[in-house]
């Protein structure tokens, strides 16, 4: 009996198991909702450089923090510090390559034809700016490892909109995109605060962060796209 009792899993190793677990949905809704993508035809490879450039920079920190979490379950504690050196790194690489690729199909009027240019940025600029948000305040917390882990989540879902959008009907497309979205950042968010309410019997304060940013990134989008310096903007790029 004390053999058995001594394999089980502790409570620390089920907490790890199940961030990695979640880290390997938000993987599979992206892959999801890229391969249907790709399969209906609204997406190709024969698009310019940049957008592959971009859905690959977007596609590793996906595989990183797969990778990170696989690391923490696994008990490799001193490999992921050292990979969250690149982590870290590669958070600011996507914030760089969503910029550009913004301002180039702005300025190259490559627009999906159910969004404004001003709604793409906004949408696209507040999710990001979310991501970063929380996912840099997870570094920063890197020492607590319960703030950690659970705002290196709520970053992560925020930033997977795009794999999101494309599980959707086509035509919900372009209805106030960001409400469209939010149940299903919602539904990763409910596992996770279930996940608390089951094991801890109360939520953590993280998500009340991530829960917060969720709402900026679904709520300002609809409210600043006549916003006049997003406007002249747009009208900068596209000139």
């Amino acid at each position: 009996m004390a053999t058995i009792a001594s394999s089980a899993p502790s409570a620390v190793q089920r907490e790890r198991a199940f961030f990695f677990y979640m880290a390997l949905a938000l993987a599979g809704a992206c892959v999801a909702g890229f391969v249907r993508s790709i399969v209906l035809g609204q997406s190709n490879f024969g698009e310019p450089w940049w957008v592959h450039l971009h859905g690959i920079s977007m596609m590793g920190w996906v595989v990183l923090f797969v990778t990170q979490n696989s690391l923490v379950a696994s008990g490799n504690l001193a490999v992921h510090r050292r990979l969250g050196i690149l982590t870290a790194g590669w958070s600011l690489w996507v914030l760089l390559m969503g910029t550009m690729v913004l301002a180039i199909n702005t300025a190259t009027h490559r627009t999906p034809p159910a969004f404004t240019p001003e709604y793409i940025i906004a949408m696209d600029g507040l999710a990001t700016a979310a991501f970063l948000g929380l996912t840099w305040a997870g570094i920063a917390l890197r020492k607590r490892s319960d703030w950690h882990k659970r705002l290196m989540l709520s970053g992560t879902i925020c930033i997977i909109a795009p794999g999101l959008g494309r599980i959707v009907p086509h035509a919900w497309v372009g209805l106030q995109m960001t409400y469209v979205l939010l149940p299903l950042h919602l539904l990763f968010f409910a596992v996770a605060i279930g996940y608390d309410l089951r094991t801890r019997a109360r939520v953590h304060p993280a998500y009340f962060w991530g829960l917060a940013a969720l709402v900026g990134m679904t709520v300002l989008p609809n409210m600043v796209v006549g916003f006049p310096p997003l406007v002249a903007l747009v009208r900068s790029l596209g000139g």
